[in-house]
């Protein structure tokens, strides 16, 4: 598969790719040379809600003062939604630009859910000339046959130069750290379950009994993969340190995904007890607190003014109306549901980018976005087409980064996913129309599934900006919207694709 490059761009690709181990040290060279295309960093959170970071609800009570500045300094998306409320959902659309009800996703714990030679963002930015790495929860498969063999399907298989992370979930066993494609350690050990009191079974320091490598302890996961990630980070300043030629420094693309605040809830002794939501809050402190020391590394190592930079959580909270009666805090933000649910709180997500020079600081944006949407965005910062058969859900949101208003029109206007519990029930979105195709959440909140009552409605519909909450089903008043929006949504399922193709010229 091959990307049109512009003739300004080809000499990035002459710059070899690849992280190489260097020594870390307070001393580690600065960038001094401006890369051709910007510096990429996504950092994706685990089941964090839309009401938990204080920029998007100031009514929040969890303290998230990096993620804060993050939003004072870039841009926040206040319609950005994941493309599945689950976690292996979302992170398949966010890596290919591809609805995940497209493919069958339950098979991640055995094999890989992206398929060879499939592009991706990291695919996407190897070809470009980036060092590409990825640190975290991957979720979307390998290729298991023991894990004193090689896990292939995975990262390094999917344009990564380099990873480090775990398989899924730290709640999801086994549990062992992988580099590359092998296991650090064999989970040799076993693990008991665990539950926390006073919350419900799938909340608190909730983990399932399994296997366990001998040096992995579940309370350290997530400051080993900042301190992995600021090493990338000093690695990579470090090799384009100074030098004699005229090359431009090489780019780098670095996906930090945490596998929190999902549980296990497991704040560090120095967060216990210092937010006002219970051990959920103090955890997410914690969580911004490791996103801090990321966002410094950039500014240390002289990156920061040259990288764009996506914050994001992947789907929503585990979050009940009885948590937000005890503490106070609405972790969904006003919105309705929870994790895998088809309404709102499922997907609508936090979303925030800053590209200093580029995004104007402290500014919002209502346009309609979907992580399937980084594909075609990232294409469109290093000036690539998109091959036909690349990112079929895809749609470039670089034109409302940068105040493009002639060149909104190519914008995304729609939005489908399938709920995360009920794989019949299906979401489509098209201004401020939601059409949910059965009644319940289908997802965590109860009722998953209802079943019509005679004469009632036997599916949902929300007009979301007169009510975003979603408490008033117009679906039998508004036939005529329910009529064009199911039409939309059996044609975006049936074509494959949801995005224009490109014109024939512009494909290799």
């Amino acid at each position: 598969m091959r990307c049109h490059v512009p003739t300004s761009c080809r000499r990035v690709l002459a710059i070899l790719c690849g992280i190489v181990t260097l020594p870390v040290s307070a001393d580690t060279p600065r960038a001094n040379s401006t890369p051709a295309q910007p510096n990429i960093v996504v950092v994706l959170v685990d089941d964090m809600g839309y009401g938990d970071p204080g920029c998007f609800q100031p009514q929040s009570k969890i303290e998230t003062p990096h993620i804060d500045a993050l939003a004072r300094a870039g841009m926040r998306f206040t319609d950005a939604h994941a493309p599945g409320p689950l976690c292996h959902m979302s992170r398949y659309g966010l890596m290919t630009g591809r609805y995940p009800f497209r493919t069958d996703v339950s098979v991640w714990p055995t094999e890989p859910l992206i398929e060879r030679h499939q592009m991706t963002i990291a695919s996407l930015a190897k070809d470009q000339g980036y060092r590409t790495a990825m640190v975290g929860k991957w979720h979307l498969g390998f290729r298991e046959h023991g894990y004193d063999q090689p896990l292939p399907g995975g990262p390094v298989d999917c344009g990564f130069d380099h990873f480090f992370g775990i398989r899924a979930s730290t709640d999801i066993p086994p549990y062992f750290y992988i580099r590359d494609d092998h296991a650090v350690e064999e989970p040799t050990e076993r693990i008991a379950a665990n539950r926390s009191e006073n919350w419900s079974p799938i909340q608190g320091a909730f983990w399932r009994a399994g296997g366990i490598a001998p040096n992995l302890q579940l309370d350290n996961v997530l400051e080993r993969f900042t301190d992995e990630a600021i090493k990338v980070i000093e690695q990579h300043a470090a090799q384009n340190g100074p030098s004699d030629d005229e090359q431009p420094a090489q780019p780098l693309m670095l996906y930090l995904a945490y596998p929190a605040p999902h549980t296990p809830w497991l704040p560090a002794e120095r967060f216990a007890g210092k937010s006002k939501v219970g051990m959920y809050g103090d955890f997410v402190m914690m969580v911004d607190a490791e996103i801090g020391r990321v966002t410094q590394s950039l500014r240390t190592a002289g990156m920061e003014e040259e990288t764009l930079l996506i914050f994001t959580s992947d789907n929503g909270p585990v979050w009940y109306e009885d948590d937000t009666r005890r503490y106070q805090h609405d972790s969904a933000g006003g919105l309705r549901g929870m994790k895998a649910d088809a309404w709102e709180a499922g997907h609508r997500m936090p979303l925030i980018v800053r590209w200093p020079g580029r995004v104007p600081a402290d500014s919002h944006s209502e346009q309609l976005v979907c992580f399937t949407d980084f594909l075609a965005t990232f294409a469109d910062v290093l000036d690539v087409t998109l091959p036909k058969n690349a990112g079929p859900d895809s749609f470039s949101f670089l034109p409302a980064l940068l105040g493009n208003s002639s060149q909104t029109a190519t914008m995304r206007k729609q939005w489908v996913m399938q709920a995360g519990s009920v794989r019949s029930m299906m979401t489509i979105r098209e201004g401020n129309w939601k059409l949910i195709t059965e009644l319940g959440s289908g997802g965590f909140s109860k009722p998953k599934r209802q079943q019509p009552s005679e004469g009632g409605p036997t599916a949902q519909l929300y007009d979301l900006k007169a009510d975003p909450a979603e408490r008033t089903n117009l679906f039998a008043e508004r036939p005529d919207i329910v009529i064009r929006l199911q039409a939309a949504l059996n044609e975006i399922v049936h074509n494959h694709h949801s995005r224009p193709t490109p014109r024939p010229d512009s494909i290799d």
